[in-house]
């Protein structure tokens, strides 16, 4: 990934610009610096590599929403290695564009290597596997480029030219001046033919399989998190690259623990001594580690104390969040005789001491008034 430039300069574009008007803007610049009209020109070359990753950040709402809100830092932790070695690897992922700019309305363009389908696999993890990360172990059902004649379908790994369209996928029909374009029936558009079909895939160049693949869940991931694994899709046509597998992610519910940005919050029960004198308390953490927890002497019911350090981490730098716990005063229930005769002595000398509290205002009021007529 070419860390330093910002895609939306790199496209002219700026941030509030919509998919159309940022394909447009990727087409001007694919068309002034393609290699086919630049030929030997670093400077374009590099130019044509840029343009092409940026779209292909700003074109995808996952990807530009990560960039948008966490720079390239964001689309690294993500999984997103970003950038083009060469040209090949730009034709297979935008194809579709480049057919419609340089092929003057041919066809044929599915005779091209093309990158294989990008999957979605969705995933539900324990609330403590966020926390602390795990690994999730897939049995991933796709298909896959075939191995024996490299996703070409043919035995030699040659396809022939279509007879029936001369190469270009397309026929006319019609008569007259009118006349339309169809998809070749004989080689379904691809404007070549498999003569000597491959034993193992039969000619369709991929087969189904299931893989078999560990993917690392970071610590810190929250519901809707999408992480790509980069390769891990389905496999590529005409021997193009796969492509990617993307990870959407959902946390379930914590019986005890609930999370509010990088805080994990706690509900924590103390009964009305402990709240009006104070105490140390133990409270859990999410990894099952015991913490103490000093109670202020007064602390009131709905009171939030905080320990730091113990939230979630952030999958994408930033620090890590707090345990915070919400004290929840309880009453006492099933009063003994001499508990009620002390709660009652308790609250008589409750009203003694807002009386006395009343008294003495008052002598400071009249003294004040006293103090000022005596001038």
């Amino acid at each position: 990934m070419s860390a330093k430039i910002c895609y939306y300069e790199v496209l002219g574009v700026d941030r509030q610009a919509d998919g159309s008007a940022i394909k447009k803007a990727y087409r001007a610049l694919a068309l002034k610096h393609h290699p086919d009209r630049n030929p030997g020109d670093s400077v374009a070359e590099a130019k044509f590599k840029e343009a092409a990753e940026a779209y292909e950040v700003l074109s995808d709402p996952e990807k530009r929403r990560l960039y948008d809100q966490y720079g390239h830092e964001g689309l690294n932790n993500a999984g997103f290695q970003g950038g083009f070695q060469d040209f090949g690897d730009i034709f297979s992922a935008f194809g579709n564009i480049f057919q419609d700019l340089f092929s003057n309305g041919g066809g044929g363009g599915q005779s091209r290597p093309r990158r294989g389908r990008d999957l979605v696999h969705r995933a539900v993890i324990e609330f403590t596997e966020a926390f602390s990360g795990t690994t999730l172990e897939l049995n991933l059902p796709r298909e896959e480029t075939c191995s024996v004649c490299d996703g070409t379908g043919s035995k030699s790994r040659r396809r022939s030219t279509c007879q029936h369209c001369g190469g270009q996928g397309q026929v006319y029909q019609g008569r007259g001046f009118i006349r339309m374009a169809a998809t070749c029936p004989v080689c379904r558009g691809a404007g070549s033919i498999v003569t000597d079909p491959c034993d193992e895939c039969r000619g369709q160049g991929r087969l189904a399989r299931h893989k078999k693949l560990s993917v690392k869940i970071p610590a810190g991931v929250d519901t809707g998190v999408r992480m790509r694994v980069n390769g891990e899709g389905e496999g590529g046509y005409n021997g193009g690259p796969a492509g990617d597998l993307y990870i959407e992610l959902a946390v379930r519910h914590h019986e005890h623990f609930s999370r509010e940005d990088n805080h994990v919050l706690l509900e924590r029960k103390i009964d009305l001594v402990t709240a009006a004198l104070g105490a140390e308390i133990e409270v859990p953490t999410v990894t099952g580690e015991i913490k103490t927890l000093k109670i202020p002497a007064g602390s009131q019911n709905g009171k939030l104390l905080r320990l730091p350090g113990l939230g979630f981490r952030n999958p994408v730098g930033g620090g890590t969040g707090d345990l915070i716990v919400s004290l929840m005063v309880t009453t006492p229930e099933d009063l003994t005789e001499r508990q009620e005769e002390l709660l009652r002595e308790f609250a008589a000398l409750e009203d003694e001491k807002k009386g006395e509290s009343s008294l003495r205002r008052l002598a400071k009021k009249a003294g004040r008034k006293l103090k000022k007529a005596l001038g």
